[in-house]
């Protein structure tokens, strides 16, 4: 995969704690960096497809039926 180098200012104590994260991990902080912006932006992205998604089906009026509802709220019930 292709890198590229990505510079970014975080407060003194994130630091301390992605150093200490790196040592116990025995990973590099520009690793764990990394993942943790790739995790945020898979879920990030997620979710606003989900909200796109859920706009096209509120628009096209595709809303669960009283019925369908009432079952929901029946399974969850306790």
């Amino acid at each position: 995969m292709e890198t590229t180098t990505l510079t970014l200012r975080v407060p003194v104590e994130m630091k301390g704690r992605l150093d200490k994260l790196a040592e116990a991990t025995r990973r590099s902080k520009s690793w764990l960096a990394g993942e943790a912006l790739r995790q945020y932006i898979d879920l990030e992205s997620w979710q606003i497809g989900e909200i796109r998604q859920a706009l096209l089906e509120a628009d096209a009026n595709d809303f669960a039926s009283d019925a369908e509802f009432n079952a929901v709220m029946r399974k969850h019930a306790g």
